[in-house]
């Protein structure tokens, strides 16, 4: 039996002796690292209800740890007027070591969604307009999310939904008629890039003409009807072209972010069904008509009542999704589907979430949404309709070449240089995202983003560089690595590098990488103080073996959490 399970018992047993019926226990770490490993208030909790002042709960409490003896439990003690702080030995923190280096890459999975089998969308990028860095916060915590369902041992699918039918494709197909010369020559000279920025600026081209000239307008409600009937050969070029350069562009984006998808969605693979499942419910009066539309009244249920098939007949977004969430079914049977967007849909998809409850309830209740803040630059928000839109990869650029200056000294080569920077750039972008809980926006400071001290990515990134470069400093001087402990001193390190299978498990339950971030932040901090206060690699100390199981420890648990944010551990930096 674990320590910490030993406590509880202990504990819950006293509770009960005392007349406290079906007690429960609720340990926490103390803020302060002197304070104990554990602490509880269940004195105050449960001092009230059976007559007993906590002080009095509290040494009842204690005097039973004083008749038993735990192995891994040092000392128990009483704080303030009925907090119980609760202090681990030397031993139990060398076992938590030597678990560590025993399981590497394992080391913090406690199995709990094993064999549960979850689809999660995100990103979500449109064809023909830009990848900007609304989407790259889409993709970092969707990432994120991913690889700590994964390392839970879920059987997990990373799918992505992307609108390949719609207005917005008729806009830049609009933009695009009226480029031909720029389309034509950045198709026979363009880079994927260039080509994903020419459809971007398209794009806008086209949202302008359809909010400013009437003609305009007309012109792209009959391209947006040629799009879904196919029955325009020179739309049809435009379109093909226009779909494989975003989708080319997309995959090289995905590469450098380091996600994978498993499968691809499309809107157009959607409109047939989800049309026929909106008509076919509009006849079982879920939908109603309305001035030539089909709506789903949610005002019934505290909603908003939005349009699903146009006065046009053509299906809108809420019908395309009810259309995907049967897809998802169809081909991807899982206990869970996911669907990590921007704040600003929480009400469309509450809407689309009640209207498919009606449809199929047993598919709603299988689906989580988890929405997520905008990313700014401090200027402020962007608009892809007026062009002012800040590209993922323009934003990465920028992060680089300010990082490349940092490191424009340290002997790196320009090839090692660039792949460095690349990473510590995207690094810094993601700890941006993931620093805060997903539902808050962020605003994004470069200059912050890229400190090697402090709140940041970097500094991560830097503190794990520092403990390998410790440890191939000790394998050189052949000093060994042993996780016996020499004296009975209890330092923060190990106070800290056990907990990380419990943030895991937080960061699972509540859906949020940012516990994760928080905790390799103290982490690497502690970590730099045990640096400076120690001298690690020292072949005449009988210390140092266990200093460097530490380090090792440190450095496993860094690289595997940098791993669950999406965040490569680089050899240098």
């Amino acid at each position: 039996m674990s320590t910490i399970k030993e406590i509880e018992i202990t504990i819950l047993e006293t509770l009960k002796e005392l007349g406290v019926k079906r007690p429960s226990v609720d340990l926490e770490h103390p803020t302060d690292l002197e304070n104990g490993d554990y602490s509880t208030n269940v004195a105050f909790v449960y001092g009230k209800k059976i007559g007993i002042s906590p002080l009095e709960v509290a040494r009842e409490i204690v005097a039973s740890f004083n008749k038993k003896e735990i192995d891994g439990l040092d000392r128990v003690e009483i704080a303030g007027f009925g907090f119980i702080n609760f202090y681990l030995n030397p031993n139990f923190f060398a076992n938590q070591i030597e678990n560590i280096l025993n399981n590497r890459e394992q080391y913090g999975s406690n199995q709990t969604l094993k064999n549960k089998k979850i689809v999660i969308e995100y990103t979500d990028p449109n064809p023909f307009k830009e990848f900007h860095i609304g989407h790259m916060m889409a993709n970092a915590i969707g990432e994120s999310l991913s690889r700590i369902m994964e390392f839970q041992r879920a059987d997990l699918k990373r799918v992505c939904y992307q609108g390949d039918v719609g207005m917005h494709i008729a806009k830049s197909i609009f933009g695009i008629f009226h480029n031909k010369w720029q389309f034509w020559k950045v198709s026979i000279f363009g880079s994927t890039i260039s080509k994903a920025n020419f459809l971007g600026k398209a794009y806008a081209y086209g949202a302008r003409s359809y909010a400013d000239d009437l003609k305009a307008k007309q012109d792209i409600i009959e391209i947006n009807k040629e799009v879904y009937l196919r029955n325009n050969p020179k739309v049809n070029k435009y379109y093909d072209t226009g779909r494989k350069w975003s989708l080319d562009y997309f995959d090289y984006i995905y590469k450098i972010l380091g996600t994978k998808f498993d499968k691809f969605f499309f809107e157009s693979e959607t409109v047939e069904i989800g049309q026929k499942l909106v008509e076919e419910y509009l006849d079982k009066e879920v939908f109603e008509l309305s001035d030539g539309a089909v709506i789903f009244p949610g005002e019934k249920y505290g909603l908003h009542t939005r349009v699903f098939i146009n006065s046009e007949g053509l299906p809108t977004y809420e019908a395309k999704e009810l259309g995907l969430a049967h897809i998802k079914y169809e081909s991807l049977p899982a206990d869970e589907y996911i669907v990590v967007t921007a704040d600003e849909q929480t009400n469309y998809f509450k809407v689309v979430l009640k209207a498919l409850e009606i449809i199929s309830p047993q598919l709603a209740e299988k689906i989580t949404h988890i929405s997520h803040g905008f990313l700014m630059l401090p200027s402020g928000k962007m608009s892809s309709r007026t062009g002012d839109v800040v590209t993922a990869m323009s934003l990465i650029e920028s992060v680089k070449e300010n990082i490349l200056i940092k490191m424009k000294d340290r002997g790196f080569n320009s090839s090692e240089a660039d792949k460095i920077a690349t990473e510590v750039a995207v690094g810094a972008i993601k700890f941006v995202i993931l620093r805060q809980s997903p539902g808050k926006d962020v605003i994004f400071d470069l200059e912050k983003s890229i400190s090697f001290e402090g709140d940041s990515g970097p500094y991560l990134q830097y503190s794990y560089v520092r403990a390998m470069s410790v440890l191939n400093k000790a394998k050189a001087l052949k000093i060994p690595i042993d996780s016996r402990k020499t004296n009975k001193e209890v330092i923060p390190l190990e106070q800290l590098i056990y907990r990380f299978p419990e943030i895991i498990k937080r960061a699972e339950e509540e859906n949020s990488p940012h516990f994760i971030v928080s905790y390799l932040l103290e982490l690497a901090s502690t970590f730099n103080g045990f640096y400076g206060q120690y001298k690690i690699t020292d072949s005449d100390n009988i210390e140092s073996p266990y200093r460097l199981a530490l380090t090792e420890s440190f450095a496993t648990i860094m690289k595997t959490g940098l791993n669950l944010l999406a965040i490569e551990a680089p050899d240098r930096m």
